[in-house]
Parts: C-alpha cells; sequence; structure tokens
C-alpha cells in the first residue's frame, strides 16, 4: 500500500506542478489572492505597432499611447482585480506611456517603473539579458501581496513563450526555487 501512496503522491505533485493554461478565471483570481503568484499585463489598447521612429521615453507625444478604448480596458480590469478581491497590489510598469498609464488606471496602488519592463521591440539584443534581469527580479520579490506588472508583448512572449492581447494577464506562479509556471491566463475587458 505504501508505495501506491508514494506513487499517487508523486503523479499529484506532478500534476500540480505542470502549467494549466486551462484554469478557470476564478481559479486564476483565486490563484492572485495567495502569496507567491503574479500577474503579468499586457498594457491595455493602444492601436499600431511599436513606436514612431522620433520616439523618446520621457516624451509621451512621441510614443504610442492608449486609446480611449485603451482606458476604459485599463479601468474596467482595475474594477476586475477589485470585484475579485484584490483592493490593493504592488504595481511595476515598464517606462513606457501606455504601460505607465495603463497600470495607473487600475488605482490597486504606487506605480513603480522597472526597466526591466520596457520594451525591447527595436533594440531586439537587449531581450535575453533584460528578460534574464526581470526572472532575477521575480525570483526575488516578496509575492505575499499581490504583485502586477504592466509591460509588452515582447516581454511577455520572451518571459512565457506565449502571445497575449492588449489588456490580458497572464498568471504565474513562482516555486521556492524562483522558477515561473504560467497557469492561465485572463481575458481582457471590455472596450466598450
Amino acid at each position: 500500500m505504501r508505495p501506491v501512496r508514494s506513487i499517487l503522491g508523486f503523479l499529484l505533485l506532478l500534476v500540480w506542478s505542470l502549467p494549466s493554461v486551462a484554469a478557470s478565471e476564478a481559479e486564476l483570481w483565486a490563484a492572485l489572492r495567495t502569496p507567491g503568484h503574479i500577474a503579468v499585463m499586457r498594457h491595455a489598447l493602444a492601436p499600431g505597432t511599436g513606436d514612431p521612429a522620433n520616439f523618446d521615453i520621457d516624451d509621451c507625444a512621441t510614443q504610442r499611447n492608449l486609446s480611449d478604448a485603451g482606458r476604459r480596458q485599463a479601468k474596467r480590469t482595475g474594477a476586475a482585480f477589485r470585484e475579485n478581491g484584490i483592493t490593493q497590489a504592488v504595481v511595476f510598469s515598464s517606462g513606457w506611456c501606455r504601460c505607465r498609464e495603463t497600470a495607473e488606471l487600475l488605482q490597486l496602488g504606487t506605480v513603480s517603473v522597472l526597466p526591466a519592463l520596457n520594451s525591447f521591440f527595436r533594440n531586439r539584443e537587449r531581450g535575453a539579458p533584460q528578460t534574464r534581469a526581470l526572472r532575477e527580479k521575480i525570483a526575488s520579490m516578496d509575492l505575499w501581496k499581490p504583485v502586477i506588472m504592466s509591460t509588452h508583448q515582447v516581454n511577455i512572449s520572451a518571459l512565457f513563450n506565449m502571445w497575449t492581447n492588449s489588456g490580458e494577464i497572464v498568471v504565474a506562479r513562482r516555486d521556492a526555487q524562483g522558477k515561473l509556471s504560467v497557469i492561465g491566463k485572463i481575458t481582457p475587458r471590455s472596450t466598450d
């Protein structure tokens, strides 16, 4: 009987450790209320791709920014966090205006710019070292309180090897060794 229990225990541990992108939204919200989980969000709707040639990170007028629909989407996402029991969070953002504005419109806490979340869309050679720096930062974070990161598609693809739509949230679990496992995605909120 003992070997059977050991095998069953091992199988349960194995299943628990596998990423499950089939988790329901309710399960994902519950996970975000539990220590050891993180929400990585692609900025809300900002029509277009990349940034204009005259892009300046310190000048929002030179960047691709949130549309009115994107602002509504970010506000509705913040409301969804609150409706699901997350009223305060540690919030990080890329330095890009569309990410900062998304994070601010969530209204879940003070937004801190984290350079490891900055886009490397135009400078792909920065991708690997920047993603390593982001992984190291997440591995060392205190995840006892909800943590939300507002960033770009290119960063999410590098971190999790998956595509996200504008406003979509990847929910990941961090294990004791600091490794991240995706447990699912929360659908973007309506822009209507």
